[in-house]
């Protein structure tokens, strides 16, 4: 079906624009019944609104055939980008995604309220919930974030495995929670998509990119700046978010969730610890939290990922 159709056919495909946290942000809300589930998407990054965005009207039918889904560009980026300094923190974007949930709410008062989260967006879903233990009805997370990211014996483990030039690895092993520059940060990340399984699994299939950033340079919410900001955005020089999430632990509140919270986790991921997360459900005897994994996916939703997902988001409904 082309995309105009899939548009037309929606009973609700609208801009919104909320206050959230004081700021303005537009939030694109679609699905074809208004009587579906409501899910809100919680991106990862911080500052990366790809591919459920706000550009992406009409794009994926797959989901709002089933539900209304709530597309959110996180502020400072995408069609809603700013400058984001350090007097932002981690609570800034929490206090965030619990208005955008209260506006939700408000705006369907019958219908489940669902999050889907990802990666820097499940920090947000897990200390939401720290909040307002019941601010929406279930959460599905994918690459929960829990602790320990990036700067870790089990990354510099699976670095040291993994055939990478030695003097890139004693630099990697300098590296601290307390001396860490974003230079530091690169040279693990992009060490970690070169020579580890962590972000992409070589295995899995990947997600149709093409048409996707063709359906947001085309999209009617989205203008050219709105694409660039999808990449370079107000998060450029920011610091104080890197500084919180490189020391966040959410054992504790991820142990105490009161409503259905299952992560999606690829078996190769050790951005967000796949053995992490499966120590902490199985400490936690909390029937509320679990966890599947994803076989031959990493940190990043594959094909395998999104296809578990949409199964888990059914099953996940028909026990509300």
């Amino acid at each position: 079906m082309k995309r105009k159709d899939v548009i037309s056919n929606n009973e609700i495909s609208e801009l919104c624009v909320f206050l959230l946290d004081g700021y303005e942000q537009k939030v694109l809300i679609e699905g074809r019944k208004k009587d579906f589930p409501v899910i809100i998407t919680l991106h990862g990054g911080p500052g990366t609104p790809i591919p459920l965005s706000v550009g992406c009207r009409g794009l994926f039918p797959e989901l709002t055939d089933n539900f209304i889904m709530v597309y959110w560009d996180q502020i400072g980026c995408g069609a809603n980008n700013y400058v984001i300094d350090d007097t932002f923190s981690i609570d800034s974007f929490v206090q965030m995604t619990e208005d955008l949930a209260g506006h939700i709410k408000k705006k369907f008062p019958n219908n489940k309220v669902l999050i889907f989260s990802t990666s820097w967006g499940s920090i947000l879903s897990a200390k939401l919930l720290e909040r307002n233990s019941h601010a929406v009805d279930a959460v599905i997370a994918c690459g929960q974030i829990v602790k320990n990211v990036f700067i870790c014996d089990e990354v510099k483990n699976a670095l040291r495995q993994s055939g990478i030039p030695k003097k890139k690895l004693e630099k990697i092993n300098d590296v601290t929670v307390e001396n860490f520059t974003s230079k530091d940060l690169q040279l693990i990340s992009n060490s970690l998509r070169r020579y580890t399984d962590a972000y992409q699994n070589k295995l899995d299939a990947k997600a149709p990119m093409g048409p996707i950033i063709k359906g947001l340079i085309t999209s009617p919410d989205y203008n050219m700046k709105d694409f660039k900001a999808i990449v370079v955005n107000g998060y450029k020089k920011n610091k104080s978010l890197w500084k919180e999430i490189l020391r966040v632990n959410l054992t504790e509140q991820l142990k105490k969730v009161e409503i259905p919270y299952i992560i999606l986790q690829g078996d190769t991921d050790i951005i967000a610890s796949t053995q992490t997360i499966k120590e902490l459900v199985s400490a936690s005897n909390n029937t509320n939290l679990r966890y599947k994994v994803v076989a031959n996916t990493g940190h990043i939703p594959g094909v395998n990922l999104m296809n578990m997902l949409l199964s888990v988001l059914q099953e996940t409904i028909q026990i509300l």
